[in-house]
């Protein structure tokens, strides 16, 4: 159901662009190429069990983890309503 301006369906279409974008951002955070068996940060042995689950890691857990949670999302304002936009 639309309201207002929109068209039927348009609240599925920013859901699906949303999701879309959220993929699109994971599969480029993978990593990518050789990997290595020391972390490229710390120096500290790679477990061999992590190296077989994400072929390519270059960094150990607790250095991944300190990447991840300096990572800043961005959003994208998908809603035409000014109230969203003042959030």
């Amino acid at each position: 159901m639309a309201g207002g301006w929109t068209r039927d369906g348009a609240v599925q279409d920013q859901i699906d662009d949303s999701v879309a974008d959220a993929v699109m951002s994971a599969r480029a955070n993978l990593p990518a190429g050789e990997g290595t068996t020391h972390c490229d940060e710390c120096g500290e042995p790679i477990p061999e069990r992590r190296r077989q689950a994400l072929p390519g890691v270059r960094t150990c857990v607790a250095c991944q983890s300190e990447r991840d949670s300096r990572t800043v999302f961005s959003t994208i304002n998908r809603r035409g309503s000014k109230d969203s936009q003042l959030r």
